[in-house]
């Protein structure tokens, strides 16, 4: 506020001097104190920039560059504040061209919204999600030429021990029954006394792919020893990979339908939704009528 002080000062002088009509000088010092007044609006709300009639604060700059080092803050800020001052020119720009096209697809995008936000509203309160398990086996069997297996499945158990660990041997026998009550709690003790890895999944499937993640082995290598053994054993300098297969399903063939179960739910679910919708919207085009927000009239 003083430089303002200092201005009307000036201006007082050259006024008292005659070197300025009055009526200027009026209008100088208007100029000033509007400006002043309005510095002093931007200032009270914290404004660090302005465009367009927008603002952005301190803080919300000061919360851009938190984390970021002191030599890399202000290039990010700065980049910010270009981005930001861009896109409020560019809106502007646009709305001065008023520009119909975007317009409608600005207004076809918000009804998209609308629409969206209602039918999902819709299914959530309104169209129950669970699916029949006669109707999900009535499906698998109906298009079972479509539930093929793109890779390996198998159930059964992983285990990873250092070389050397005791009892391999036994270790090897006991999990070629891993359901018997008694070989599993031995398996599970030993795990814990010494595997590095141990994986039971005896009622889910995983892919080959998921369990060559923990083996070395090739995948087309992993498939031929499942195929001629259930029970695949593979060492190196570090480890003994135990691998027990309980059941299988080889890339290529019918996809079992507790893995299908899955996939055919989402299927029906989502006819389910595209008839549920069609009523849905059906319902609420004769409400309107009945309440009489809609009304047609005849030629």
């Amino acid at each position: 506020m003083t430089l303002v002080k200092l201005y009307l000062w000036l201006i007082l002088l050259v006024m008292l001097s005659g070197l300025m009509r009055k009526e200027i000088l009026i209008l100088l010092v208007l100029a000033i104190c509007v400006g002043c007044s309005k510095f002093e609006q931007m200032r009270l709300r914290g404004a660090a920039v302005e465009c367009s009639g927008e603002i952005l604060t301190h803080n919300e700059l000061a919360a851009v560059a938190m984390g970021i080092s002191a030599e890399d803050s202000a290039a990010v800020v700065e980049k910010y504040i270009r981005q930001w001052a861009t896109n409020l020119l560019m809106k502007d720009i646009v709305k001065r061209s008023q520009n119909k096209e975007i317009e409608e697809l600005v207004a076809e995008y918000r009804r998209s919204l609308y629409q969206h936000e209602w039918e999902q509203h819709q299914i959530a309160t309104r169209m129950s999600q669970h699916v029949e398990d006669s109707v999900v086996v009535a499906f698998y069997e109906n298009n079972k030429a479509h539930f093929v297996l793109p890779e390996t499945i198998l159930r059964g158990v992983l285990l990873v021990v250092p070389a050397g660990a005791p009892n391999i041997d036994q270790l090897k026998r006991y999990v070629v029954d891993p359901q018997d009550e008694e070989h599993i709690e031995w398996i599970e003790k030993y795990a814990y006394q010494y595997a590095s890895g141990y994986e039971l999944f005896l009622d889910e499937w995983k892919t080959a792919n998921q369990l060559l993640l923990r083996m070395p082995f090739e995948k087309n290598t992993l498939q031929k020893q499942i195929k001629q053994n259930r029970q695949v054993v593979v060492e190196d300098s570090v480890n003994t990979y135990i691998l027990q297969v309980v059941d299988m399903y080889a890339q290529g063939e019918q996809m079992p339908l507790d893995y299908a179960r899955g996939e055919i739910e989402k299927i029906l679910l989502r006819q389910r939704q595209v008839e549920f919708i069609q009523s849905e919207r059906e319902l609420l085009y004769q409400d309107a009528i009945k309440s009489g927000k809609l009304t047609r009239y005849e030629k």
